[in-house]
C-alpha cells in the first residue's frame, strides 16, 4: 500500500542527523524507504550512474542531461551524501555529456548529440581516475557526426562504444583498445546486415543503443540492438560474429535506437533481462514498451519466456494509470554497471527506472513470474525553471538506477538530484560490503 510520506520523511530526517540537503517531502513509496538525498549543488538532469570505492570512501559519478559535465557525489555516509564537484565541458551547443562508465582507474564518458554535428567534436573523452574526486582528462577519441550513446568499459584492455560511423546508417558497435589510454584505438566493429552504405535497408532499420555486457570468459556478449536482443561471439574482437538473436520489435514499440534499450544479463542462471525505452508522452503515440526475461541457455536461439506487469499508480493518484500522468511512462533503465566490483549483481531482484513511474522493484525468483514488490515515486517540484532538450519534462522522470554491495539504491531524477534508497520488501538481498 502506498503511503505519504512528508511526515515520514521529517522524522527520518530528525533521526538521521542534520543533512546539507533534507530528503524532499511528499515521496510515495512502498517497501522502499529514502535514507539520503542530494541536489547536488542545482545541476539539474542528472543521468548515468557509476560508482567506485577507493579506500574507506565512496564515489558516485554522474553525467548530465541538461548542463554540459559531470559530477561526483562521496556517498560513503549514504545518509549523508555529500556533493563533490561539478566537472564543465564546453563543447558546441547540442552535444550531450548524460552517460559515463568507468573501472579501475579509467572512466570513459560520451560526447552525443541527437542530430549530425562536426564529428570532431563528438565520440568519447578518457579520464584518469586515480585520484577519485579530480579527474585528469587524457585523450578525445572522435567517432561519428553523432558521437557515442551507451558505452561500456569493463576494465582491462577494450571499451565497447554504440556509436554512429561515417558510411552507416544508426549506431553501430565499435571496439576501442584503451591500454593506452592516452592513444586509443579501433580494435574492431559489428554492425547489423543493411547499416553499411550499400547494403540493402531492411524492413526495421538497425541501429544499437547499448551497452555491451561481455560474459565472464569473454566469449560472448550480449546486447540491445534494434530491432534485436543479440547474442555474438566475441572470441576475436577484431571479427565479432552473430551467435543468435531474438526480434522483439515489431510487435514492441519502434522509436529508432530505444527500441531495444537494455540488455541485462544473469550469467549464472543463463537469462536476459531486456526492455525498451518509452518516448512519447501517453500511451496513444507508440506501441507498448516493454519489460521481459529471455531464456538465453542456448545462445543461438533465445527464447522469450515472461513479461514484466505494467506498474500500477498508487490508490490515492488522481489518475488511473500512468499513461495518464503526462510525461514518459515505461521502463527505461536498470542497474547495468554489473562490472564494477562495488555494483549488487543481479540477483532475484531487477531495479527499473520507469519515467513518471519512478522507480519499480520487481521479484523474478519464479522467471516466469516476474513480482513487483516494492516502488519509490520522487515527489512533484514545482516552479522549477523549464529545461530544454531530449529529456526535459513538465514532471518528474526517474532516469537511472544502481544498486550498491552494502544496499542502497541510487537514484537520478531530472527535477530533484540523486535520492538514496533503501528496499525493505521480499527477497532483499544481504549486503556483500560495508
Amino acid at each position: 500500500m502506498g503511503l505519504k510520506a512528508c511526515a515520514a520523511a521529517l522524522l527520518l530526517a530528525a533521526s538521521c542527523g542534520v543533512r546539507a540537503d533534507p530528503i524532499p517531502p511528499g515521496w510515495e513509496a512502498d517497501h522502499v524507504t529514502p535514507i539520503g538525498f542530494s541536489g547536488l549543488g542545482g545541476h539539474f538532469g542528472a543521468f548515468k550512474l557509476s560508482i567506485r570505492r577507493v579506500g574507506g570512501r565512496w564515489y558516485l559519478y554522474m553525467g548530465h542531461s541538461f548542463e554540459q559535465g559531470w559530477s561526483i557525489l562521496d556517498v560513503t555516509d549514504p545518509t549523508d551524501p555529500r556533493y563533490v564537484k561539478f566537472i564543465p565541458y564546453s563543447a558546441p551547443k547540442g552535444w550531450l555529456t548524460a552517460q559515463m562508465t568507468l573501472h579501475d582507474d579509467l572512466m570513459v564518458t560520451a560526447l552525443n548529440r541527437f542530430t549530425d554535428g562536426d564529428p570532431a567534436d563528438g565520440g568519447i573523452l578518457l579520464w584518469d581516475i586515480r585520484n577519485p574526486t579530480d579527474p585528469q582528462l587524457l585523450s578525445h577519441f572522435t567517432t561519428g557526426p553523432q558521437g557515442t550513446h551507451r558505452n561500456s568499459y569493463p576494465g582491462g584492455k577494450y571499451a565497447y562504444l554504440s556509436t554512429s560511423m561515417e558510411g552507416y546508417a544508426g549506431f553501430i558497435m565499435l571496439i576501442v583498445d584503451v591500454s593506452d589510454p592516452r592513444h586509443p584505438k579501433e580494435a574492431g566493429r559489428w554492425w547489423m546486415p543493411g547499416q553499411k552504405a550499400g547494403e540493402a535497408a531492411p524492413a526495421v532499420p538497425p541501429s544499437f543503443h547499448g551497452p555491451v555486457n561481455v560474459s565472464p570468459d569473454g566469449k560472448m556478449a550480449s546486447l540491445p540492438y534494434t530491432p534485436s536482443v543479440v547474442n555474438l561471439d566475441m572470441s576475436d574482437v577484431a571479427h565479432p560474429r552473430l551467435i543468435g538473436a531474438l526480434q522483439m520489435t515489431p510487435p514492441f514499440n519502434y522509436v529508432d535506437i530505444q527500441s531495444v534499450h537494455s540488455v541485462l544479463p544473469l550469467w549464472d542462471r543463463k537469462l536476459l533481462f531486456a526492455s525498451s525505452e518509452a518516448r512519447a508522452p501517453g500511451c496513444d503515440k507508440e506501441a507498448l514498451n516493454f519489460a521481459a526475461l529471455i531464456d538465453n541457455k542456448d545462445p543461438a536461439k533465445p527464447r522469450l519466456m515472461s513479461m514484466f506487469p505494467l506498474p500500477r499508480p498508487p490508490k490515492d493518484a488522481p489518475y488511473h494509470n500512468f499513461c495518464q500522468k503526462g510525461g514518459r511512462f515505461g521502463p527505461h533503465n536498470v542497474s547495468q554497471e554489473i562490472h564494477l566490483a562495488d555494483v549488487e549483481k543481479p540477483g532475484n531482484l531487477i531495479y527499473i527506472a520507469y519515467f513518471n513511474a519512478g522507480l519499480r522493484v520487481f521479484d523474478i525468483s519464479d522467471p516466469y513470474l516476474p513480482t513487483e514488490t516494492g516502488w519509490f515515486i520522487p515527489p512533484e517540484r514545482p516552479n522549477l525553471p523549464e529545461q530544454s532538450g531530449a529529456h526535459a519534462s513538465p514532471i518528474n522522470w526517474t532516469e537511472d538506477v544502481l544498486a550498491d554491495t552494502r544496499g542502497n539504491i541510487y537514484i537520478s531524477d531530472d527535477k530533484w538530484g540523486i535520492f538514496v534508497l533503501r528496499y525493505t520488501g521480499e527477497g532483499q538481498p544481504a549486503p556483500t560490503a560495508r
